[in-house]
């Protein structure tokens, strides 16, 4: 009889340690799909161009994975407005992403009034851009990354015609952030667009030469929308603008008066 208990907790041990085995086998071989894409505000120069080489991740493990990245060289202000392009593509196997360092080349540049000047960026060409995300993925469905540069604030003149790249970077979870879209009423003129949320956290945006705005990734929630347009024209102030994570908020068009 002792002989038969033993034998069955044997056997009922192995089956249990194969079953775990697999489970563990199972989770381990999870795939994440993860895109990255690139957008852009408006801002008063007739081109940014960026010389993008490589995008990186680096997961919860510390390690770095060299996506699939579409190389080449990028206009900025292609991608405003709620304009988006797809920059990298991966399947991971680390459900999660800590941080993503852009690679650029030497071949960077901004155009004003016509004129073309080159672009300085050393950080970028030696350690790349380093942007923090620590986003979580979820497992077998398409994982996404949205950076959304500020061509306006990321373009510093040091003088005599030269011009430096300081990336000013948002990183979103389109997933969980939702937008706010409208035009204003008079076309050709500069206007700044600000979402302010309830905890005074400010999102900024611009108008383009259609009289079109949007700011994207915004945390769900009500915000107070402030338009700020050049002379003579008044800043325009909106309240209580509700935004939904995943949902585009619109709000028509704005009268400047």
């Amino acid at each position: 009889m002792k002989k038969l208990i033993f034998a069955f907790f044997a056997v009922t041990g192995l089956l249990v340690f194969n079953s775990c085995s697999n489970d563990s086998s199972s989770a381990s071989a999870r795939s994440y799909p993860f895109k990255v894409r690139m957008t852009d505000a408006p801002a008063a120069y007739d081109e940014v161009n960026i010389d993008l080489q490589a995008v990186e991740v680096t997961g919860g493990d510390g390690e770095t994975v060299v996506l699939n990245t579409t190389a080449g060289v990028y206009n900025l202000l292609d991608f405003s407005n709620g304009i988006n392009t797809i920059i990298a593509t991966s399947v991971l196997t680390d459900s999660r992403v800590n941080q993503i360092r852009l690679i650029l080349g030497p071949n960077n540049s901004i155009t004003v009034d016509g004129v073309n000047y080159p672009l300085s960026t050393p950080s970028a060409e030696q350690s790349g851009l380093k942007l923090l995300v620590n986003q979580t993925l979820t497992a077998d469905i398409e994982n996404e990354i949205l950076l959304d540069f500020d061509a306006y604030q990321s373009v510093i003149e040091t003088g005599n015609g030269t011009y430096k790249l300081k990336p000013v970077i948002r990183t979103i979870t389109t997933a969980v952030s939702g937008n706010i879209s409208g035009t204003v009423s008079v076309l050709g003129i500069a206007a700044s667009v600000t979402a302010t949320s309830m905890a005074g956290v400010e999102y900024s945006s611009g108008v383009n030469d259609m009289g079109e705005f949007k700011i994207t990734g915004l945390p769900a929630g009500s915000y107070t929308l402030t338009i700020t347009p050049e002379l003579p024209y008044a800043p325009v102030i909106q309240t209580d603008v509700v935004v939904q994570a995943g949902a585009t908020t619109e709000v028509g068009t704005i009268l400047l008066l």
